[in-house]
């Protein structure tokens, strides 16, 4: 396995490879690799000739006050992990390599999309994602690029981008991994104490729960929201940044009874953790 830093090099390989008619596989990531991440670069490896993990902690999709410079740095280890994977490149570049100018181009999707959940708390988040997943898109120039489901905010935001632009890329979409107890693999999982870790663990039961009324055949996105958010509230450590049900793909608001694919997202914080999570309810 290659480890690239500079854009130059990583060009070069990619150029070649795709003269002999390789297939790229491409898996973005801010690195500290668990096995959310590992799945993705699983499912790559077999889906594409040549598989490209990028570990990039991306400074503009971090506002003031937020955790990037406390944001786990990991990069000896996740190379390891991703060539046990299979991965054959991980492309580590600076931040200077990857935003090479003072005066920035910026890439943004506008609208409800990009407003709601994660939007409405982190105004700049997503303006800071779509800009590196572009600059990332056309540095590789994938066939195909995943992504995991538990940031469903943005996937659909990065869906619209590749529509939108006209990229050349296939959208790969893959579950959430969970540790055994039901929590769902994040980075920023390592900020707990054990009490917030156990604390968190209300998150998927709430989901499981307001899956499993959808499934009894409650449709009102109201009482759903209010027994989701009810069940996270009895757990003492929690702190609710939103409990909300959307529109799929386009993250509208949903008025009454749910009547086609929507997503149940949640968003709480744990001590000085922010943790995400979420079910898409679908009426068959």
């Amino acid at each position: 396995m290659k480890i690239v830093n500079s854009i130059k090099e990583l060009k070069s390989y990619l150029a070649e490879e795709k003269r002999n008619n390789k297939q790229i596989g491409f898996v973005p990531t801010m690195g500290a690799l668990h096995d959310g991440h590992l799945s993705l670069v699983e499912r790559c490896v077999k889906e594409n000739d040549v598989c490209v993990v990028s570990v990039f902690v991306n400074p503009t999709q971090f506002g003031p006050g937020e955790d990037l410079e406390a944001y786990p740095r990991t990069l000896e280890a996740d190379c390891i992990l991703a060539g046990k994977m299979g991965a054959d490149i991980v492309f580590a570049p600076a931040a200077k390599e990857m935003y090479p100018s003072a005066d920035m181009t910026w890439v943004e999707v506008t609208g409800d999309i990009t407003k709601v959940l994660c939007g409405r708390s982190r105004p700049i988040h997503f303006r800071g994602v779509t800009t590196v997943v572009s600059k990332l898109f056309n540095l590789a120039q994938p066939d195909r690029a995943y992504f995991g489901q538990k940031d469903a905010q943005q996937v659909q935001v990065i869906k619209r981008m590749v529509k939108d632009l006209f990229f050349n890329v296939q959208l790969r979409i893959m579950p959430i991994v969970r540790e055994a107890d039901g929590l769902a693999k994040s980075s920023r999982n390592t900020y707990l104490s054990q009490e917030e870790r156990t604390a968190g663990l209300i998150l998927s039961k709430s989901l499981r729960y307001a899956e499993e009324l959808f499934k009894q055949g409650e449709r009102d996105s109201s009482r759903i929201a209010a027994e989701t958010a009810k069940l996270i509230g009895s757990e003492p450590l929690s702190e609710i940044d939103c409990v909300e049900i959307y529109e799929l793909p386009d993250l509208k608001p949903v008025a009454g009874d749910i009547t086609g694919s929507c997503l149940l997202a949640v968003a709480v914080r744990f001590g000085t953790t922010r943790l995400i999570d979420n079910v898409i309810l679908e009426v068959e």
